[in-house]
């Protein structure tokens, strides 16, 4: 009988780390002394047989917790490597290492659209990273691993994420539990009956969010989407859940500012220049300023106040929006809409920038172009 062995994992730094539970510039000083620097064409060590036993003899042996970190960003491995060195279960999306304080966790919302986690999960505009809690039926509830990522600031946790392709695992980096914590947000279980899902809301603190699997929705689009704009809703903006307030979606807005955008919206509808909504797909995520006057070519961002930090938000944000629209073909100039008139040097500021200033007045609306 003949057959093809499998093929086995090449051996490289990222292995021999973390086999031994140091830093991969341990094993690349190593490498250094006995091999010397790598050659021009060649962008990683892949050890043979003999190399990798020569740096293996050189580490210190294993007693106990590793000594490092191991892994570091783009790193490929097999999960039950990253386990054996660092325990935790081999199984789920969200994994406590026994041997740390990590908390792993494993993110592929394709392979899993059958529980719905397809819906929200995935790289945010902001480069944040909304992930989907453990629970594959029934309401989830913040217990074991959920209640862990919701206590990881707190009690010190660094939060690891790893983009899975079973059974490979890649290393995105390291990252903390932002503000707010997490959302909650309905999604089907396997027989499409709908559940409370818990959404968190993880920030990067070492990491290359875009090695993060796209959202699968995200992906459907592929060039700007104009689409149809209704004024927000200022109703059930918070809800309760352990006496934290929760955002229901992505952004949290006053009903300030609510009205504001609606009130601009039905203005420029009056003047025949109603307000759609922008899509722009930008690095595996999508983007959405509040509205988008297509006749005037504006992408507008709204803020409830005329303070210095709402503006100087507002003109980060907008020309942001800007910046991809045109890198995506779509010619539009940036607009910030506020409840009153900013302070002058900030308007000097957004005429030097390029940027329309639209302000409330009275029933009505002043515009001051660049």
């Amino acid at each position: 009988m003949t057959g093809t062995l499998p093929a086995m994992d090449p051996t490289t730094p990222a292995l021999l780390a973390l086999e031994a539970g140091v830093s991969q510039k341990w094993v690349r000083e190593i490498l250094r002394e006995l091999y010397g620097t790598l050659p021009e064409d060649t962008t990683r060590w892949v050890l043979d047989d003999l190399q990798a036993e020569e740096v293996r003899s050189r580490l210190p042996a294993r007693d106990g917790a590793p000594r490092d970190w191991a892994l570091e960003v783009g790193d490929t491995v097999r999960r039950r490597q990253l386990h054996r060195q660092y325990g935790g279960g081999q199984q789920g999306g969200i994994s406590s290492s026994s041997r740390t304080s990590d908390i792993f966790i494993f993110t592929n919302p394709a392979r899993r659209s059958r529980y719905g986690y397809d819906l929200h999960e995935g790289l945010q505009p902001d480069g944040s990273f909304a992930y989907t809690g453990e629970g594959q039926s029934g309401d989830q509830e913040f217990t074991r691993g959920n209640k862990a990522l919701l206590n990881a600031a707190d009690e010190g946790r660094t939060i690891r994420v790893f983009n899975a392709q079973p059974p490979y695992a890649t290393y995105v980096g390291a990252f903390t539990t932002g503000d707010p914590l997490c959302s909650l947000h309905e999604i089907p279980d396997a027989d499409g009956n709908l559940r409370r899902a818990i959404v968190f809301n993880l920030v990067p603190l070492d990491a290359n969010p875009t090695l993060l699997a796209p959202n699968p929705g995200q992906l459907r689009l592929l060039k700007p989407q104009v689409g149809r704009w209704d004024p927000p809703d200022a109703s059930d903006i918070n809800v309760i859940v352990d006496a934290t307030q929760l955002p229901p979606g992505d952004r949290i807005v006053s009903r300030q500012e609510f009205q504001l955008q609606a009130d601009f919206g039905h203005w420029l509808t009056d003047r025949g220049t109603p307000p759609s909504r922008l899509r722009l797909p930008v690095a595996g995520a999508i983007i959405e300023p509040d509205m988008y006057v297509e006749a005037e070519g504006w992408v507008v961002e709204a803020k409830k106040s005329t303070g210095r930090e709402y503006v100087r938000m507002a003109i980060g944000q907008v020309l942001d929006y800007t910046h991809n629209a045109r890198a995506l073909d779509t010619q539009v100039s940036p607009m910030i809409l506020l409840p009153g008139r900013a302070e002058s040097d900030l308007r000097e500021l957004t005429a030097d920038l390029g940027i329309t200033l639209a302000s409330r007045d009275g029933d009505s609306f002043e515009l001051v172009r660049p």
